[in-house]
């Protein structure tokens, strides 16, 4: 019972996530898409949630759980949209220059695994990718994704920081990262 619970918060997740054509049917192309306007919501730390556990299946066929108290960037993504290849990039740089100090993860939604495979190895992701998008009903009572791509920044409490919805630039991600890591841990 839990699980189709699960998987009926997470339909419903999804579908705030998507824009509806065909009669009320979802095409996960780039066209069937809510894309966000790159704006970030910052919370204040005593009005933040707290993140769910990000464990599951990774892209790379692996099981992970994503340690707490750490500075973590969690990206929803698909390789058919084009503001998340357009950024895809600049994801990596990032994960890459701050490896040991934030943790970057990614949540593959709607799309199909060898493509995402493929989008991975294209744009040299060097962080793990969940394939199970039910880990977004997760963030409900936060700041939940709300468009393709949507970056979301947990604190070292393991409370949802930020999100920016749309496109990262890098002076957004850079000083929202900058921001989060910042604060006192325990604050």
């Amino acid at each position: 019972m839990k699980r189709l619970t699960a998987l009926a918060v997470v339909m419903l997740s999804i579908g705030a996530l998507t824009s509806c054509s065909s009669g009320g049917i979802s095409k996960a192309n780039e066209n069937a898409f809510v894309s966000g306007s790159g704006v970030a919501v910052y919370i204040k730390p005593a009005e933040r949630k707290i993140a769910p556990d990000l464990m599951g299946p990774t892209l790379s066929g692996t099981s992970i759980k994503i340690a707490k108290n750490q500075v973590i960037v969690v990206n929803v993504w698909a390789s058919w949209c084009s503001p998340c290849r357009a950024e895809a990039p600049l994801l990596a740089d990032f994960a890459t220059r701050l490896a040991g100090h934030v943790q970057f993860v990614g949540i593959l939604t709607r799309d199909n695994l060898s493509s995402a495979s493929a989008f991975v190895n294209r744009f040299k992701i060097p962080y793990p990718n969940f394939t199970d998008d039910s880990l977004l009903a997760g963030f409900r009572g936060s700041l939940l994704p709300n468009a393709i791509p949507t970056t979301l920044i947990i604190d070292a409490n393991n409370r949802v920081a930020v999100r920016i919805s749309g496109e990262v630039t890098f002076a957004l991600l850079d000083s929202m990262i900058k921001k989060v890591v910042a604060e006192p841990s325990h604050a």
